[in-house]
């Protein structure tokens, strides 16, 4: 896969920018669930849309959730929603967003004891 994945654990990875055409890599890669934090049209018409990329990822046989986050705008409703996909979604799960780093932060506050 040409993307740059982080692997946070065996079970969790963050990426920037994926595109419909990545979800068949990211099954192949081993992932069993994307979440998508990167909200639609944060970056303009250029950007795809969630529902082109869920559509993408369920057809390479993914399961996908839409959890759009504010950058800089993170809320205690979006850590709590966040906690209760990783323990839902079948993994290891790959999240998403600009660069990476608003999902690092989504998954910090997630596991914080």
């Amino acid at each position: 896969m040409s993307l740059p994945i982080r692997d946070l654990t065996d079970a969790f990875a963050v990426a920037p920018q994926l595109y419909p055409e990545d979800m068949q890599a990211v099954a192949e890669a081993g992932y069993k669930s994307v979440i998508i934090n990167r909200p639609d049209g944060e970056a303009g018409p250029e950007q795809p849309t969630s529902a082109a990329v869920i559509a993408a990822a369920r057809a390479a046989g993914l399961v996908v959730e839409y959890q759009p986050v504010i950058s800089g705008a993170m809320t205690d409703e979006n850590i709590v929603r966040f906690r209760e996909l990783l323990h839902e979604l079948p993994a290891p799960v790959l999240a998403y967003c600009r660069s990476g780093t608003r999902c690092f932060y989504l998954y910090q506050a997630a596991t914080q004891a």
